[in-house]
């Protein structure tokens, strides 16, 4: 089983980085939305929160998730980035909604917005936008939180965008429902990732067949080992990102090599499937009728 690796350790530095950069524009945002008026800000500056918040849930989950498994825990703590990972999009969801909700009320009656400081926050925002999602660009095709980190992380380049498209518009026409305008895009541009991300993370806990993973493949593969005549409780699920699990009942000829047949089904699934940690449980012929009555 895996322990905390360099890789690891370098994930939570960038995470820990990225996360004073969020932090420094939420202050920004929250300061010059309120003087400004700008529902738009506001809304990004309640994204950015939830990075802050998730992001740094997401740095203390993968250092909780490092620590070495212990008798009570087996597996150790690697569902803590899973965990994390819903907290996360639960936030976003309700930012989202709130946003939303606010948006079409100040639709019908747009306030006065000072474009000014929307344009020069928003444009601070999407360059600090840009160094995060440079520094998780990398890292976030291994790991969970990274790539919710990284998701979210667009999400804000686009909502930083997006207000700065506003101020432009109102400080050009006077257009003041350009605010409200964006600051429902900015809602609408948290909910189809987060829903996938939420969707990947309850997965995951609900001990689905990862993805990428084809069991009838997996099967396959088994029952085609030398000395295999038959698989059963055969199961795939994922311990936490990049993580996979294997088990499975395997039934071979009395004149197979038990050693020989280990072997080779774990370089399988490891050189196929991307599975390193697989358990087989080898069986005879004779035991079928016994693991039949035991499934009844």
């Amino acid at each position: 089983m895996r322990t905390d690796t360099p890789g690891a350790r370098g994930a939570r530095g960038r995470l820990a980085l990225v996360l004073a950069i969020s932090t420094a524009i939420f202050a920004a945002e929250v300061t010059v939305g309120l003087l400004s008026n700008s529902l738009a800000v506001l809304a990004d500056a309640g994204h950015i929160l939830a990075d802050v918040v998730g992001t740094a849930i997401a740095v203390a989950a993968m250092w909780i998730a490092a620590r070495p498994a212990t008798r009570d825990r087996t597996f150790g703590f690697y569902r803590f980035e899973i965990l994390a990972a819903v907290l996360n999009a639960v936030l976003l969801l309700a930012i989202a909604a709130f946003v939303l909700i606010e948006a079409a009320r100040r639709l019908s009656t747009p306030p006065d917005v000072a474009a000014t400081p929307m344009i020069l926050v928003a444009a601070a925002a999407l360059g600090g936008n840009v160094l995060s999602a440079w520094l998780l660009r990398s890292g976030q095709d291994r790991n969970l939180n990274v790539r919710a980190a990284y998701l979210e992380v667009i999400n804000d380049m686009l909502g930083a965008a997006a207000v700065l498209t506003a101020g432009l518009i109102i400080a050009a026409t006077g257009f003041r429902a350009a605010d409200a305008v964006a600051s429902g895009l900015i809602g609408l541009l948290i909910l189809p990732r987060t829903w996938g991300l939420l969707r990947e993370a309850v997965d995951i806990l609900l001990e689905a067949t990862p993805r990428g993973v084809d069991m009838d493949e997996v099967r396959r593969h088994v029952l085609e080992a030398a000395g295999v005549t038959g698989v059963h409780d055969l199961h795939a699920w994922t311990i936490t990102s990049g993580l996979n699990v294997v088990s499975a009942h395997v039934i071979i000829t009395e004149a197979a090599k038990p050693a020989e047949i280990l072997d080779h089904l774990c370089r399988c699934l490891e050189s196929q499937f991307d599975i390193e940690h697989s358990t087989f449980q080898l069986e005879t012929e004779d035991r079928t009728p016994r693991e039949d009555a035991a499934h009844r």
